[in-house]
């Protein structure tokens, strides 16, 4: 067993295709509420892994993420990713007025609203597959280009921008320290591209959501520049990355499990449940995200984390926890199980476009099983390679035939 004392040291990362990460899922187990060293920052942190743990510290007012600020806080990428600026350091009651301004431009009506265009751009990349023919690269033909090209429609970013932005937005999720300067680097870059579009659309507001975004008003308050720029860059980076991705490891988890392939072209009606199961299941990133600064001591079940100290959660542990699921490294499709995932975050900082990404995979998962039903690998799942560089797990490529 681990003792709550010790101090764990990992790379956090694991490259084996989409297993479960050893290493967090034995913390689970044996220390659920764990010290760790993280590979860059100072200092030790603490690790939290189980599921009603995890929901304490992101749902608790005694655990900041607005104490971040200025800190070189413990983390698994060279650089900080997150701007000081940034709703994703804020605490309520800031981080509620914020929420609110950006609920009010980015409703699921104006998602759903999107969802005809995105029918058809989905129709027109797998005809552009169709004819090109097998083999083809199912990562480069749909999930490298619908996301973006999804996002930047709802931005109405121009489209001579779109290949540069999604090239720093790679360049900022690397976990390798040689690759720091390029990460730091492609953050000014967004930052300085997405002040300037913000500004514009303040000035001369359009249909799009930024326009949206800049004009939101609840009585007096509004976002403020800062705001809405990095916002603007939160929602190209999060709103086109996390969902390229999912896309690849939901097809690949699909296609390596012909029969749950099989079930959902029978019964399409289950897609919407199936792909919440998809999401839960699919470790679908590297190590943990950002963390929390405890305000006060907290007792969990006699660990204290004591008042200062960072904390980091997993929510990849956490969807995996057998305390919230029942048989819970099981696929199943029809799962009763009432604990929501958390692959979107949980509490006051859950994810703002988890409307978004759920209506982009029901249309290009829905579209590609029925339009290609004998779709399959075409490799051996053991030859196909995945990104070791970045804070994200995927394929590279990923071929397909039928």
């Amino acid at each position: 067993m681990t003792g709550v004392d010790s101090v764990q040291t990992c790379p956090f990362r694991h490259d084996d295709a989409l297993e479960p990460d050893p290493f967090m899922t034995r913390m689970r187990t044996e220390a659920p509420v764990a010290r760790v060293r993280m590979p860059y920052g100072e200092g030790e942190c603490w690790l939290v892994t189980r599921y009603e743990d995890v929901k304490t510290v992101t749902s608790d007012r005694r655990f900041s993420r607005a104490a971040l600020v200025g800190r070189d806080f413990p983390r698994i990428t060279p650089a900080p990713i997150a701007q000081s600026e940034s709703i994703n350091l804020m605490d309520p009651p800031e981080l509620n007025r914020v929420r609110r301004l950006i609920n009010k431009a980015f409703t699921t009506p104006q998602v759903e609203a999107l969802r005809p265009w995105t029918q058809r751009a989905v129709d027109e990349l797998l005809d552009a597959m169709a004819e090109s023919g097998p083999p083809v690269d199912i990562a480069d033909h749909l999930a490298d280009r619908l996301p973006l090209l999804t996002i930047c429609e709802l931005l109405d970013v121009p489209e001579a921008d779109r290949p540069q932005l999604r090239q720093r937005a790679m360049e900022m999720m690397s976990m390798n320290a040689a690759d720091r300067d390029t990460a730091v680097q492609a953050k000014a870059w967004l930052r300085a591209y997405f002040s300037e579009l913000t500004a514009e659309r303040r000035r001369a507001p359009g249909e799009d959501l930024i326009s949206a975004l800049a004009t939101a008003r609840i009585g007096d308050e509004m976002l403020d520049k800062d705001e809405l720029t990095v916002l603007a860059m939160l929602l190209v980076i999060t709103g086109h990355d996390t969902t390229t991705y999912n896309i690849s490891n939901i097809v690949y988890t699909l296609l390596t499990r012909p029969e749950l392939a099989a079930e959902l072209r029978a019964r399409p009606e289950l897609l919407p449940q199936a792909l919440e199961e998809l999401l839960r299941h699919i470790p679908f990133r590297q190590g943990v995200g950002i963390p929390r600064v405890a305000l006060e001591d907290v007792d969990f079940d006699g660990v204290v984390i004591k008042a200062g100290d960072t904390v980091h959660v997993s929510y990849l542990t956490a969807n995996r926890d057998e305390l919230a699921y029942g048989r819970p490294d099981e696929l199943d499709f029809h799962r009763e199980d009432p604990a929501p995932h958390m692959t979107f975050g949980w509490g006051s900082h859950h994810c703002l476009g988890a409307h978004l990404a759920r209506m982009v995979l029901q249309v290009s998962i829905g579209t590609l099983l029925t339009r290609f039903p004998d779709l399959r690998l075409a490799v051996p799942a053991e030859e196909v390679r995945w990104n070791t560089v970045s804070i994200w797990r995927y394929p590279l490529a990923l071929p397909v035939t039928w």
